[in-house]
Order: structure tokens, then sequence, then C-alpha cells
């Protein structure tokens, strides 16, 4: 299966707490910041949400 890498590219400050706990259930916390996911639904809907501020990889294992 599939792995993403995420990783925060602008900061939350001044987004909406939707958008602030979105990120956060992703993994990640500060700017620049990389974490490694599987490739589910869950989680393509989340980088949906807020793709404005992220960069995505796909990582093959």
């Amino acid at each position: 299966m599939t792995k993403l890498k995420i990783t925060l590219k602008k900061s939350v400050i001044g987004s909406n707490e939707v958008v602030r706990s979105t990120v956060k259930s992703l993994g990640l916390n500060k700017t620049n910041t990389s974490v490694v996911q599987e490739d589910t639904p869950c989680v393509r809907g989340k980088i949906v949400k807020v793709q404005h501020l992220l960069n995505v990889e796909e990582v093959t294992q």
C-alpha cells in the first residue's frame, strides 16, 4: 500500500478552528514539519480540506 508524505508549508495562524483541528489530526504542528500517513480515504479527505496549506508526495516502500 502506498504512503503519503504530508508537509505543512503554510502557517495556520488566521485560520478558523476547523482548519486548525484538521491539520492537527493529520499529525502536523509546526510549519515545515512532515509526517508519513497511509493512503486512506479518510486521510485523503483531510488533505483536500486543507490542501492550500500542504505539500503531498507519494512514497512507495
